[in-house]
């Protein structure tokens, strides 16, 4: 069982609140009940708490991570689908833990995770940020979801919900409207869509659009009817546009985004959810994975594309959020995402992609994201300002604590004031 929340009091921290262009100092913040109950500036009055006195040091949210695949154990998603779900549940727990770690309190899971991870991180069962699940991503026969290999007909298990499975096989309107229906009523919290073609599959191009607009119209409906929302996996300018005039909340990736595209998307609110870090690891890691030419070739080209596509995106008022995409031991490099975008954007706004964009993202404004009352006790203490340095995220050890709901899952070096 878990151990009762304490009532505790952080003095003279450096406060970058998620939303900010700033550190704000002199901080103090009210942790009960696994809530932040006050912030104020100055010497707050707090009785029957413990205080802990940073003298300094920068308090910030914790981390979100708007694009992972927990359960992506290894980077073959036909294999991994091959596994017995036990296993990749029971691999799925070191992920969890390392991401939790790097000090990423919460993440958006992209296709894979079920209903039971959540429960297991809720429940304490596993340590782990806090979930928010899509379930299995829907896609069209021969999509990006659609892991099969070529003449492997007899494979019902990729639409079966195995934990381990990316992708919901639907064609046709009415059968995307039941497998929206059915990821709903298994628990995601969003919906994700193949909307284009992708690296890690062979046989669709990136230049490929997937998916009616009326199937794609049909998905967003049900998404919204059931208060919910649409993410979309897209590369190429129309493969975006389309989702865009869809309705869908955000772009996966979108690489390849051109000014237009980007306007589009600008004027619709829609969020792009850049994820550099999957393209770096995949870089190095690809020939040794055993990937074909035409995959290291996309691979390389939306690597190349990277930073031009966060930099007319910026441009264009688009509101970026923060992914990273990584599959198997390359989830080791998530914490590389913050320096990869340092070419397109300043740390500060690194920084908000990763809280309060996020948050925004995700219709979890002021719970999760910020340090405000009412919001979740997710936070972490940082060594330095890493507004300055953004590196510091990159280190462990200057990263002394990490709380998620007022719980501790790391603090070192933090004595009680006396």
């Amino acid at each position: 069982m878990r151990t009762p929340l304490k009532r505790l009091v952080f003095r003279n921290a450096h406060l970058f609140d998620g939303v900010s262009d700033a550190l704000k100092p002199h901080a103090t913040v009210v942790v009960e009940d696994g809530t932040i109950a006050a912030v104020d500036f100055g010497d707050l009055p707090v009785d029957d708490a413990e205080v802990i006195d940073l003298a300094g040091r920068t308090l910030m949210p914790g981390l979100i991570d708007a694009h992972v695949h927990v359960t992506a154990t290894i980077p073959d998603f036909f294999k991994l689908s091959m596994l017995p779900q036990s296993l990749v549940t029971a691999q799925a727990k070191d992920v969890l833990a390392g991401m939790l770690g790097r000090g990423f309190t919460t993440v958006r899971d992209a296709g894979g995770a079920d209903a039971g991870l959540v429960q297991a991180v809720e429940q304490g069962i596993f340590a782990g940020p806090r979930l928010f699940i899509a379930g299995r991503a829907l896609s069209q026969t021969g999509g990006h979801g659609d892991t099969r290999p070529a003449f492997f007909q007899n494979v019902g298990c990729a639409c079966c919900g195995a934990v381990g499975i990316l992708g919901h096989i639907a064609d046709g309107v009415g059968p995307v409207r039941r497998a929206v229906r059915e990821e709903i009523r298994n628990g995601a919290h969003q919906i994700k869509v193949m909307a284009g073609g992708g690296v890690s599959t062979p046989s669709d191009p990136l230049e490929g659009t997937q998916y009616s607009i009326e199937e794609l119209t049909a998905i967003v409906e049900e998404a919204t009817a059931a208060r919910t929302y649409v993410m979309a996996h897209a590369y190429s300018p129309e493969a975006i546009l389309r989702a865009v005039r869809c309705g869908v909340r955000s772009i996966e990736h979108g690489n390849l985004l051109d000014q237009a595209s980007a306007e589009a998307m600008a004027r619709a609110g829609t969020f792009l959810v850049p994820t550099l870090a999957t393209y770096a690891a995949l870089g190095r890691e690809g020939g040794r994975l055993g990937w074909s030419a035409a995959m290291l070739e996309k691979t390389e080209r939306v690597k190349n594309q990277g930073i031009e596509a966060l930099r007319i995106a910026r441009a264009a008022g688009v509101k970026i959020a923060l992914g990273t995409d990584l599959l198997g031991d390359m989830h080791l490099s998530q914490s590389d995402e913050f320096t990869l975008r340092l070419p397109a954007m300043p740390a500060v706004e690194v920084l908000r992609s990763a809280t309060g964009v996020n948050a925004e993202l995700m219709r979890q404004e002021g719970r999760i994201g910020t340090v405000a009352p009412g919001a979740h006790a997710d936070l972490l203490v940082i060594d330095g300002n890493p507004l300055e340095d953004i590196t510091l995220l990159q280190r462990e050890a200057a990263m002394p604590m990490v709380m998620q709901g007022g719980r501790f899952h790391r603090r070192v070096g933090l004595p009680a004031a006396v």
